[in-house]
């Protein structure tokens, strides 16, 4: 398998659902000891699988006590829902955290669809169109305002945008992301690539080279991986759910990245 100009990474999401809080933390440590690259969450109010009245967590909050918990990992959200906080509060809390982990924050962040979070929390839903259109006047924002805060932030924070919608979605990836998140297997991933990059080509950026592709896995290496480095991926999510946060799919990931010259 050749290389690729990036390194392959391994993330794993940790879904903040139907645990006490102490599993989440004694899952947080296992992965990293496992030796994951990024350890996500996912901004939520309620359980997205099992049970809709179980138990669940916050995301950013959660995001701040691990940048404590943690030295190595990059941490973040897979991903933020734009609609959910307003878009200079959503930059300085990146930004705090970033500070708290000495520089590990991803800012994963998407239009939102969990039309539960929005009713019961009092966000308007609006349509999948108007999200998408928040979200791209969202993210000039968030990057001004990082700019004016005192201090700077400890990096250049990295923007992971996720979602595939190829004309809209993927035209705000090209203009702003440094990671794209897809949703769907490899030959999915290969033919949106392609649209992100004639986005790239028409916004004058170079997203080949400076986007870097992220895909959830769901199924073992040996099965899934050669198909998926093909597509261009780079960084390769797991998840797992509590309360037991079985990280066995995650150690073959992981084993498999460790394999790889």
């Amino acid at each position: 398998m050749t290389s690729p100009q990036r390194p392959f990474r391994i993330g794993v999401q940790i879904q903040p659902q139907h645990a006490d809080y102490a599993q989440i933390r004694d899952a947080v440590l296992r992965a990293e000891d496992l030796g994951v690259d990024v350890i996500f969450n996912w901004d939520h109010f309620f359980p997205l699988t099992g049970d809709p009245a179980g138990k669940h967590f916050e995301c950013w909050t959660m995001l701040a006590a691990w940048a404590e918990q943690t030295s190595r990992v990059e941490i973040g959200a897979l991903v933020t829902c734009n609609g959910y906080r307003n878009p200079d509060l959503l930059a300085d809390m990146a930004h705090t955290v970033d500070h708290i982990s000495g520089g590990r924050l991803i800012l994963g962040i998407g239009a939102g669809w969990f039309e539960r979070d929005y009713t019961e929390y009092g966000y308007e839903f609006g349509t999948a169109g108007s999200r998408i259109a928040d979200l791209a006047d969202a993210m000039p924002r968030i990057r001004a305002r990082w700019a004016s805060k005192s201090p700077a932030p400890s990096r250049e924070i990295p923007v992971m945008i996720g979602g595939g919608g190829e004309k809209k979605t993927l035209r705000i990836v090209a203009e702003h992301a440094d990671v794209w998140h897809s949703f769907g297997g490899a030959e999915t991933l290969a033919r949106k690539s392609a649209i992100l990059d004639e986005h790239g080509t028409a916004v004058g950026r170079d997203t080949g080279r400076l986007v870097e592709r992220s895909v959830a896995v769901s199924r073992p290496p040996h099965e899934v991986a050669e198909q998926l480095v093909a597509a261009g991926a780079t960084l390769f999510t797991t998840d797992t759910d509590g309360p037991d946060y079985d990280l066995s799919l995650t150690a073959e990931w992981v084993a498999w990245r460790d394999a790889q010259v």
